[in-house]
């Protein structure tokens, strides 16, 4: 019997959880489903361009796990490129990272705090009732922040 899997540590919560082309020529093309630790070590390594051993420790693998992680998630991109089929994001064995709570600011007070993921957007500020909040400038996450070389 093979030893229970340890959860990986997941530090983006990613706001879509499908592709598909825009041409489908069968209606029941067979989905690929990418779970969310390779969806991780995708946007780790090709995306932020990091380190395969800084990747593998930010999601509390080993570097050779990382690697096989990193390697099925390309497979499955490029057969459902290649093969014209819908992509899902779903699943795995994972943890959201506790370092990856989100930063919120008050533009009316600055005010400045920390929600971890899960708990929903909050309605008020914290110190003085403001309903004028946003995600903090850091914090916009890497899809609204322009992170990469490539400027996305």
């Amino acid at each position: 019997m093979p030893r229970p899997r340890r959860h990986r540590c997941v530090q983006s919560a990613f706001e879509y959880d499908y592709f598909k082309p825009c041409v489908i020529c069968r209606q029941d093309a067979d989905e690929v489903v990418l779970k969310m630790e390779e969806m991780e070590s995708v946007r780790l390594k090709d995306y932020l361009e990091m380190d395969q051993r800084d990747a593998a420790s930010q999601m509390n693998v080993s570097q050779p796990t990382f690697h096989r992680i990193l390697a099925e998630a390309r497979s499955k991109i490029a057969y459902a490129l290649v093969c014209g089929r819908p992509i899902r994001i779903h699943g795995g064995t994972y943890r959201m990272a506790t370092t990856s709570a989100r930063k919120f600011k008050c533009y009316d007070c600055q005010h400045e705090w920390e929600e971890a993921h899960g708990t929903g957007r909050p309605q008020n500020c914290q110190k003085y009732g403001s309903t004028n909040l946003h995600r903090a400038g850091d914090d916009r996450g890497y899809v609204r922040g322009g992170r990469g070389r490539r400027g996305r």
